[in-house]
C-alpha cells in the first residue's frame, strides 16, 4: 500500500476545512494534552466551545479512566456532553452521555487466551530487545480488556523521560513488528511516546471513524481528525487513511490554534 503524507495544519485551507466539517475528532496524548496529564484550562475552553457547535469525538489508545482524568474532569458545565463521543482503547470501546453518567455502548474485548499470550510475549521480546527498563514508573504491561498496552518506562513515567526515550520511534517499531509477526490475527500499533498497543484486528481508529460516521449519518470525509502520530507506524495513521480530513499537529500548542480556527469558522 502506498504511503501517504498527512499535512500539518498550516498547510491546509482552514476555510475549506470549516465548510466541510460535520464532526471533529481528536487523539488525546500529545494532541489535547501531554502524556497522561490533564488538558489545560485553555484547551478545555476550546473543547467545550466546539461541543456547542459540532459533534466532538475523542479517539485514543488510552483507557476510559484516562479520558475521564485528562478531558472530562477539566470540562465545566458549559460543555454539551450530549454532543460528545468517547472512543478509548483505539476505538475498541465507545461511551455516550446518558444524562447522568457515561455509558459504555460497546466493547470488543480480546479473549483471555490472547491477552495472556500477548502479555507474556511483550515481556519476553522487550527483554530480548533491551527494552525492559531496570526502573519503571508504574505498570509496564496493562491489560485493558480490549487492548494490551506495553509502556517501556511504565504508565506513570515522567513526560520528559518518555519523550526522550524513543524520539524517532525506532525502538517501538521493532517491538511492534515482532509482536505483529507472532500474532498475525491481532492488530499491533506503535502507540504513544513509549507504548505499543495490541487489539482485535479490524478494530482500530479507522474502525472507530467508520463506526462514528455511520452512527452520526455523516460521510467519513466530513470528519476532521486531529492527531500527532500520523506517520505510517503511528496509531493515528489508520484514522487518516480512513478518508477523514486529517490534520497533523506536533502537540497541544498546535491543537489550540486548530481549535481556534475551527471555532471561528463554525460559529
Amino acid at each position: 500500500m502506498a504511503v501517504s503524507r498527512v499535512p500539518v495544519w498550516t498547510e491546509l485551507d482552514m476555510d475549506e476545512v470549516g465548510d466541510k466539517a460535520k464532526v471533529v475528532a481528536f487523539d488525546l496524548d500529545n494532541t489535547l494534552a501531554r502524556s497522561k496529564r490533564p488538558m489545560s484550562a485553555e484547551m478545555a475552553r476550546r473543547i467545550a466551545a466546539l461541543t456547542r457547535l459540532i459533534p466532538v469525538a475523542i479517539i485514543t489508545g488510552g483507557r476510559f479512566e484516562l479520558v475521564d482524568i485528562q478531558v472530562l474532569s477539566m470540562l465545566d458545565a458549559s460543555a454539551n456532553r450530549d454532543n460528545m463521543h468517547l472512543m478509548p482503547t483505539s476505538g475498541t470501546r465507545y461511551y455516550r452521555w446518558n444524562g447522568s453518567e457515561w455509558h459504555r455502548e460497546y466493547a470488543y474485548d480480546l479473549s483471555a487466551h490472547d491477552r495472556q499470550a500477548v502479555i507474556a510475549a511483550f515481556e519476553r521480546h522487550a527483554r530480548e530487545q533491551g527494552l525492559w527498563a531496570e526502573h519503571a514508573w508504574g505498570e509496564r504491561i496493562e491489560d485493558r480488556g480490549s487492548q494490551i498496552t506495553f509502556s517501556a518506562l511504565g504508565q506513570e513515567a515522567p513526560i520528559e523521560e518518555k519523550e526522550a526515550w524513543d524520539p524517532d520511534n525506532a525502538k517501538k517499531n521493532v517491538l511492534a513488528a515482532t509482536l505483529a509477526a507472532e500474532f498475525p490475527h491481532l492488530a499491533v500499533h506503535s502507540g504513544g511516546a513509549t507504548s505499543v498497543d495490541v487489539s482485535r484486528r479490524g478494530v482500530d481508529k479507522a474502525y472507530a471513524i467508520n463506526r462514528l460516521a455511520a452512527m452520526l449519518d455523516v460521510p467519513v470525509n466530513a470528519i476532521v481528525y486531529i492527531g500527532d502520530r500520523m506517520d505510517p507506524d503511528g496509531n493515528d495513521y489508520p484514522a487518516a487513511m480512513a478518508g477523514t480530513i486529517a490534520i497533523r499537529v506536533s502537540g497541544p500548542h498546535d491543537t489550540l490554534k486548530v481549535c481556534d480556527e475551527l471555532i471561528a469558522r463554525l460559529s
